[in-house]
């Protein structure tokens, strides 16, 4: 009899668990995943949720993510990167250019006027990452997508319609790369996260920032400032490099298929899809802007031409400055826009 109890309580105990959906195992794993920006952000809403909720379907539920936005576990968006290699979290979304030098050849994305097509520059960053850096460049973490968004664009208090406004206009600037670029181009940079440019354009500490469009509405942006030049022809003024990195013991010790299962929602995947959303966000960025009556202005071709001149030694130091370092930037630059080129840039 008392065997018999046994058999039926183990039973009944399958039986339940099956009727829950196999509930006893639905969080196999939970991770945390921080970063930067406030919750109703691109990034954030559109790209790191929809990439979580697909993990977790996927998953069955045996995989939870949980999103700490805006800086809510503590620390400077400087730290993201470290805070996932150390394990203080499972997971973080960074600016790449937020540790300035520490992945020289991830810069080569950044470098004026590289960028043509948003995608394809993703996806040629992610090759990058999959066929070589990830062992070197990012061989603290796991990486799980390598993204840029989509053209950078000034955005001043004054207005800047030719090289010359450039000149002495106080500018904050994402990373070392575009800040020597800012420079070149006359204009006194001064580098901080995202998060500071409200702060810093009310009190008076710039008096421009460049950022793509797709960001402005989470800052206010078109509320701060009344000016937006943009650049015409096919190669953007800039752009930054994203990551969305995770712990690597964390993921090393995860079953072979809940890895594959992360892995079918990264990658590739995962980087052309986040540059594709932050791309099309531009457009109704924009229109805010536009509604607002601020003054946009294009570049034209000749102009820009100007532009790209001034901002030649900032090449020219980086591909100095790799080489220094056992690197060969010359290679780097061509095999970046080789790869651009050959996923339809």
């Amino acid at each position: 009899m008392k065997k018999r109890s046994f058999v039926k309580t183990a039973i009944a105990g399958v039986v339940t668990a099956a009727a829950l959906g196999g509930s006893a195992y639905a969080q196999e794993v939970t991770l945390r995943l921080h970063q930067f920006l406030p919750p109703p952000a691109t990034v954030p809403a559109k790209i790191l949720k929809p990439w979580a909720t697909a993990v977790e379907e996927a998953s069955g539920g045996r995989i939870a993510i949980q999103h700490f936005d805006a800086m809510s576990l503590g620390g400077r968006p400087p730290e993201l990167m470290d805070q996932a290699r150390d394990g203080v979290v499972d997971l973080s979304m960074t600016v790449v250019g937020y540790t300035p030098g520490r992945f020289p050849r991830t810069e080569v994305f950044e470098l004026p006027f590289m960028m043509t097509n948003p995608v394809a520059t993703a996806s040629a960053y992610w090759e990058m990452v999959e066929t070589d850096w990830q062992s070197n460049e990012y061989k603290d973490v796991k990486v799980l997508g390598a993204w840029v968004h989509g053209p950078g664009v000034v955005h001043s208090k004054d207005g800047v319609n030719s090289l010359e406004d450039m000149k002495g206009l106080t500018v904050r600037g994402p990373t070392r790369i575009i800040n020597d670029m800012l420079s070149e181009l006359g204009a006194e940079p001064v580098g901080m996260p995202l998060p500071a440019i409200p702060e810093a354009l009310s009190k008076g500490v710039v008096k421009g920032t460049v950022i793509p469009w797709e960001v402005t509405p989470a800052i206010r942006l078109s509320e701060l400032v009344t000016n937006h030049t943009e650049f015409s022809g096919d190669e953007a003024l800039y752009a930054a490099t994203i990551v969305l990195v995770m712990n690597k013991a964390k993921y090393e010790a995860l079953p072979d298929d809940l890895k594959a299962i992360i892995d079918a929602e990264s990658g590739a995947k995962l980087s052309k899809f986040a540059t594709q959303v932050m791309w099309d966000e531009d457009a109704p960025a924009r229109a805010i802007a536009e509604k607002a009556g601020n003054t946009i202005v294009e570049l034209d071709a000749a102009e820009v031409a100007r532009w790209k001149d001034a901002a030649g030694p900032v090449i020219e130091r980086w591909i100095a400055d790799m080489d220094g370092k056992g690197l060969d930037g010359s290679a780097l630059i061509e095999q970046a826009k080789a790869l651009i080129k050959k996923h339809g840039g």
